[in-house]
């Protein structure tokens, strides 16, 4: 076996992956990206980026059924080509897997196709089905970016038919009937409000917790829950699946919600329930990393308990999102580099986006968390129903709500629920990252008539100066 050596060897090349190798390489370092099956990872492949495309699918569905709204008369409403549907979503992700391809062999990255197994001292064994003598890496520093799976539920085994995870809700052969969603997270609300609004007749969301979207503030899920639910989507919260089987042309199951069991039967059930990630036959045992409830332990800039080997993305912990690992790759290549003011993340910085319809994006602090932490709050909020754009766009059914602290004015937490939120939740980003306070986004001069308005609105409300309302 031949024995190759790299400044970096990176086991992954989802969004994590592909980004701290090419920022390894600008730095000078020989780098070799390790992938397995195709560059982009879950995130461009079967995630982020075909349920966006599918997602727009139903938005413009959703203004075909309301054209008269906007002046149009349609003899009679259009029918969706789900397969064409599916194609075109397909075709985005393949496109922009040959894109990043494209970067990184224009960054001097090796790309090598094949499984990658830890060996200890910094080795690693990759092994490909076109090669039945597989190869041994070295290199002082590894990055492991083997992402997530879909989490499945005990004694349940996805055919692929009547029983999905997300990668089989994003290409199905025909439009089922009903479907249940099986956990209310950003992907089971993203999929639910995709099939609704394509033409799913029944579509039923089943949350364990006490509110959908559980990760977000309160206010803003009881908002979200309502809308939804105006589209037709039926929501079971405190609520659990029992005996959940498959059966002739569709699937059994029973809801247990506040003392009360259902018998209800779908067409197709799609488990939602969050990710675990993909830490099996990598090689840790051969190392001092440790794991835990499914993703690898990490400290300070994604090191683990073994020097020199790292740990990035979803298969580093929550929060499962792509910005997220890409953002730890290149702070991650940064300190493996001794780059100087290298920062570590903060978490509370993140924005986390659910593109369902309405979206809902947020960052930093809800209100119980802000409360919990001791904080004195203050609180304003803004409803775009009085928002001139929103009502031009014919999306007038949205909340804006920011949080700050009201001794020193900083800004805590915002939270957004409604149209294009996801495009504007990067001003709240930047303002936490900057740590602006009140005081300095008061004077923030936003551009009308836009939707992003409803932010400056909410945030002179905290401290009782709105103009609009």
């Amino acid at each position: 076996m031949e024995q190759k050596k790299y400044d970096l060897i990176v086991i992954g090349g989802g969004p994590a992956g592909y980004v701290a190798s090419i920022r390894a390489s600008q730095l000078g370092l020989r780098v070799c990206l390790v992938e397995k099956e195709n560059l982009g990872g879950v995130c461009l492949n079967w995630g982020c980026i075909p349920t966006k495309a599918l997602l727009r699918s139903s938005e413009v569905a959703s203004i075909l059924k309301e054209a008269d709204t906007f002046g149009f008369e349609i003899p009679k409403i259009p029918s969706i080509n789900l397969k064409k549907t599916v194609q075109r979503s397909r075709n985005i992700s393949k496109k922009l897997s040959k894109g990043i391809s494209y970067l990184l062999k224009k960054n001097k990255v090796d790309i090598i196709n094949g499984t990658a197994t830890l060996e200890g001292n910094g080795q690693v064994k990759v092994s490909c089905e076109k090669n039945d003598n597989p190869d041994i890496f070295f290199a002082k520093n590894i990055i492991l970016a083997t992402g997530a799976r879909a989490r499945s539920l005990p004694g349940v085994k996805v055919d692929g038919k009547h029983i999905w995870t997300s990668k089989e809700a994003l290409v199905p052969e025909k439009l089922p009937k009903s479907l249940l969603v099986i956990g209310s997270g950003a992907i089971g609300i993203e999929f639910a409000s995709f099939y609704k609004g394509i033409g799913v007749e029944e579509v039923t969301v089943v949350e364990m917790q006490d509110q959908i979207l559980p990760a977000e503030d309160k206010e803003i899920s009881y908002f979200a829950r309502k809308s939804f639910e105006k589209k037709g989507i039926k929501f079971y919260t405190r609520a659990t699946i029992e005996n959940l089987e498959v059966i002739k042309g569709g699937v059994s199951f029973d809801v247990l919600s506040n003392g009360k069991k259902e018998h209800k039967k779908t067409d197709v059930a799609l488990i939602a329930i969050g990710i675990e990630g993909n830490i099996e036959n990598i090689g840790l045992s051969k190392t001092r990393v440790k794991t835990k409830k499914g993703h690898i332990i990490t400290k300070s800039f994604g090191a683990t308990d073994e020097p020199g080997i790292y740990a990035i993305g979803d298969v580093a912990g929550p929060p499962w999102l792509a910005h997220k690992g890409s953002h730890e790759g290149i702070v991650c290549v940064n300190h493996i580099a001794k780059q100087s003011n290298v920062h570590d993340i903060d978490t509370t910085k993140i924005p986390g986006c659910t593109y369902s319809n309405p979206q809902i994006a947020s960052v930093g602090y809800t209100e119980e968390k802000a409360k919990n932490e001791g904080f004195e709050v203050a609180i304003g909020r803004f409803n775009f129903q009085a928002n001139g754009k929103a009502l031009a766009l014919g999306e007038p059914e949205g909340l804006a709500k920011v949080i700050f602290d009201a001794k020193t004015g900083e800004l805590l937490g915002a939270h957004m629920v409604g149209a294009e939120v996801t495009e504007m939740i990067q001003g709240f980003v930047i303002a936490r990252s900057m740590e602006a306070t009140e005081a300095d986004l008061m004077q923030v001069v936003f551009p009308h008539p836009t939707i992003s308005e409803v932010m400056h609105e909410a945030i002179l409300d905290a401290f009782n100066q709105g103009i609009h309302q």
